[in-house]
Formats: structure tokens, sequence, C-alpha cells
């Protein structure tokens, strides 16, 4: 997998450099603004790009348009964006343009390099990674509408959040320490109560959740901006 890193902070950048290096990720170039992220991805063509939402030279959301751009001009690059704040729009604008290949995590879920590596490999591989974070913005904003979100089990709810996630089936019931047949009933259920579409493949499910949720929470809070959360344990 190559990759190219798009980090303005020169201490985190060489670190995710040696990082990836050390898991067998080959890191092609690693820049510190969105444009030169930009100039990089259309030279190398990689197969991912990580990159910080924000960059010079506001320090706002210069990386996330970046992205943005990127998934439209360049569909074949997988995008993994990385945030110190839980911001509910940056999920919902990456996920929007097309299906899976697309991550959003807080920064300090790279500190788990086993997990942070696996993410990465699955959006490369056109999966999805939401962090478990924004997922539970998601998932708290719906259920504060009257929508059926309410109507789930708590077991179920645990299921939806690692749903959204991106989490397999599989990967769901070891982490709940129940069988796949029982995640199947569970997601089939969900599926039920939001009425959407049973779906084999599994990126699309967690599309078709996530987006669920999303429009869920803005239905709830008409009007109201998209809100941030600082990650624990950022400044």
């Amino acid at each position: 997998m190559r990759v190219v890193i798009g980090e303005d902070e020169v201490l985190l950048r060489e670190g995710l450099v040696h990082l990836l290096e050390n898991e067998g990720i080959e890191v092609v170039a690693a820049v510190g603004t969105a444009v030169e992220l930009e100039v990089e991805v259309a030279r190398l063509e990689p197969d991912l790009v990580v990159t910080d939402i924000r960059m010079p030279p506001t320090h706002t959301d210069e990386g996330l348009l970046a992205a943005l751009r990127i998934r439209r001009s360049h569909p074949g690059v997988a995008v993994m964006v990385l945030s110190q704040h839980v911001q509910r729009r940056y999920a919902t604008e990456l996920l929007e343009p097309r299906d899976g290949g697309v991550g959003y995590l807080l920064k300090q879920r790279i500190a788990d390099v086993r997990t942070f590596t696996e993410d990465l490999r699955r959006v490369q591989a056109g999966g999805t990674a939401l962090d478990p974070d924004v997922v539970a913005v998601l998932v708290s904003r719906a259920s504060k509408t009257r929508g059926p979100v309410g109507d789930l089990t708590p077991r179920q709810l645990e299921v939806l959040g690692l749903m959204a996630e991106g989490r397999s089936n599989a990967h769901i019931a070891a982490r709940l320490g129940t069988s796949e047949k029982a995640v199947v009933q569970h997601t089939s259920k969900i599926y039920d109560t939001f009425g959407l579409p049973v779906a084999a493949d599994d990126h699309r499910r967690v599309l078709a959740v996530i987006r669920y949720l999303a429009a869920a929470g803005t239905a709830g809070t008409a009007g109201a901006p998209g809100t941030a959360a600082p990650a624990a344990g950022s400044q």
C-alpha cells in the first residue's frame, strides 16, 4: 500500500511516517500543507491519503476540503482524515460523495497501532472506518429525535455502534462475546426498525446506517449547526 501523508505538525508527521513504515506500509510522500497534499496525490496516485483536517494557512478545514477534492478527482484513492475534535459534519461530508474508501478517526486512535493500521487497510480496500466517539455523537443525536432509534434494545444499540464504525459481523460477535448468528439477527432487526433494505455488502450497510443516523440527527436539530466537541485528552 502506497500512502501520502498530509500533516502540518512536523513531529506527528514524522511519527506517522515511522509508524506506517514499521508496519510495512510504503509512505511515498509526507507534506505539511493541503496544497502540497493535492499536488503529491496528482503526481504519485497513491492508494491512500492520510490527512489532518486542520491545515495551514487558517488551520480550520483545509485538509477536509482537500480530502473532498481528492475523492472527486481521484476516485481510486482512499482517504483517511484525522482530527483532534469530534465533528458530525466532517463525517457526513466525507461519506456523501461515494461509497466506501473513507475513514474519519480522532488522532488519539493512532496510539493503538494495530487497530489504526487495520483501519487504514480496511479503508484502502474500499471499506469505512468511523471513530467510536463520532458514532456515539450520531447515535446520541438520533436517539433524541422521535425516530426509531429509541425502539432499539441496549444490545441492538451496541451492535449499531459497531456497525457504524465499519466492523464486520465476525468482529462484532467477538467484541460482544456472542455468535455471528446472533449478530445477524440484531442487524436484521436494526434494518427493519430503520426501514432500510438489507445489504449483504458490509461497506454498503455501514454507509446506509451512518447516513440514516446523520439524517436523523440533523432532523432532530433542525436549524442548529453541527457542534464540535474536544476529543478526550486534546487541547
